[in-house]
């Protein structure tokens, strides 16, 4: 995929300053637990960086987050699975021998109490304790699918991998129980397990595929019922949101549950916080551009180093020190660090990694066929998505006349007020139409006046001001 060309994806940007394993470690963290290694292999570079940058805990109080990467300490073969991965760092666990080990993965973004699913699971009497989450039925092929005892709904009868059909649950037929890839173990019954799973030859050698199917087999095997977490700071709304982002579409759709008034899933709850590296980049910049275009952002996440400079963002994330320039459009979007939108330009429902450059007058988004044709990805739901550092062509006259039509597009959030001063709403899209008709070398006489349906867009240039 685009974005983890260069990088593994628990390195991938999220949500304008994140990366997507400081939820995961903000979580094991804020529940107390904090001996914690991540074992890496494909890609680290930026990951490893990533937690020795940001993720230094008390030495003094013997706190730890230590990148462990494969190292063939049993053998000439790097890490075949999850459950290698911790079958060849059991070194750690020796090292520090705890009763009871949690293992979490790295790519999903929520909010969890990993000390009370501990609590849960010692008070069960299993070995091995999976958190399960509520998801529909049409979407059993894409998670590990829970099926528990139907005389005790606390322990797991069936674990199955990503199963064409399973049966739907008896208080909700529509929905299954979905692992969350977050286990608790007895430390003695898991070095046991992986000890058995390394001598077998049928094993993919998976966490979920196989170590967990042998503690179900064994009778030995408990779920946690996700929706029993209690967060601090929480709401009913966003309490038990879960989202795995393994794909670009959920990835996408993962970010715009951040941006609404009422977000499905608040980033901005301080009694359960998300930690991270804080840039060095100055406070976000909104100002006029050339021709007096008007530079603002709605309903949209912005992080510090941002400059719009006459540009409009609506629906948006943009991360650290993008530059969005005069009559530039960006909506409905994800937009990395340093990424450059040229005067004029369009960006829509598009995903931009970082350092790419789109010269004034050019579209992503806007034309998928266009977009294919310059090598960009576009998804079955169409979002185009352009990886870190992709060169977008300088427009055609086609290009640009295009991008010149969307600059007078009411942006959606005020659609309302556009209704009540028109004579207002026709002046700025009189300004915006005219800067953009100048980066495009055409006229914009024809670009749609009034409410003309939400248009979502991303642009850049270096900024003026």
């Amino acid at each position: 995929m685009p974005l983890t060309a260069d990088r593994a994806k628990p390195a991938v940007p999220f949500a304008g300053g994140y990366r997507l394993i400081d939820f995961a470690l903000s979580n094991l963290v804020n529940s107390g637990y904090r001996r914690i290694v991540v074992l890496t292999q494909y890609k680290s570079h930026s990951l490893d960086r990533h937690i020795s940058e940001t993720w230094r805990l008390s030495t003094l109080l013997q706190n730890y987050v230590a990148s462990v990467p494969a190292q063939q300490r049993v053998g000439k073969s790097w890490f075949l699975g999850s459950a290698n991965a911790i079958y060849q760092s059991l070194n750690l666990i020796h090292d520090d021998q705890p009763d009871i080990v949690v293992v979490v993965g790295a790519d999903h973004v929520y909010r969890m109490d990993f000390d009370q699913m501990v609590e849960a699971h010692i008070a069960s009497g299993a070995k091995a304790s999976v958190a399960a989450v509520r998801q529909p039925l049409n979407m059993a092929n894409q998670f590990g699918v829970i099926e528990t005892d139907a005389t005790d709904p606390g322990k797991i009868a069936a674990f199955v991998e990503k199963p064409a059909t399973t049966p739907g649950l008896p208080d909700d037929p529509d929905s299954f129980l979905a692992s969350m890839g977050n286990y608790v173990f007895d430390a003695d019954a898991l070095v046991e397990a992986l000890k058995r799973d390394a001598e077998r030859l049928d094993t993919k050698h998976d966490m979920g595929g196989d170590i967990i199917p042998y503690f179900v087999e064994r009778g030995e095997a408990g779920v946690y019922d996700f929706t029993k977490n209690e967060i601090p700071g929480s709401t009913e709304r966003d309490r038990t949101y879960w989202r795995d982002v393994g794909t670009l579409d959920s990835f996408y759709d993962a970010h715009m549950d951040l941006i609404s008034p009422l977000p499905v899933f608040n980033l901005y709850n301080s009694e359960w916080p998300i930690f991270t590296r804080q840039s060095v980049s100055p406070p976000a910049k909104f100002v006029r551009g050339e021709g007096g275009t008007v530079g603002t952002a709605l309903d949209s996440i912005v992080a510090s180093g941002v400059v719009i400079s006459g540009g409009i963002v609506e629906g948006s994330v943009l991360s650290h020190d993008v530059r969005v320039d005069a009559a530039a459009r960006v909506v409905d979007s994800v937009i990395m660090d340093s990424v450059q939108i040229g005067a004029g330009a369009v960006v829509n429902r598009a995903i931009v990694d970082k350092n790419v450059t789109i010269p004034a007058g050019a579209t992503v988004g806007v034309d998928a066929k266009l977009d294919r044709l310059r090598g960009f990805e576009v998804t079955a739901s169409g979002i185009t998505v352009l990886s870190k550092g992709q060169i977008v062509p300088e427009p055609d006259e086609d290009e640009r006349r295009l991008a010149a039509a969307w600059s007078s597009k009411v942006p959606a959030a005020l659609e309302d007020v556009a209704a009540e001063l028109p004579e207002v709403v026709e002046r700025i899209q009189e300004v915006h139409a005219a800067a953009a008709s100048g980066y495009s070398g055409g006229a914009a006489a024809g670009a749609p006046k009034g409410a003309g349906g939400h248009a979502p867009s991303s642009v850049s240039s270096p900024a003026k001001g």
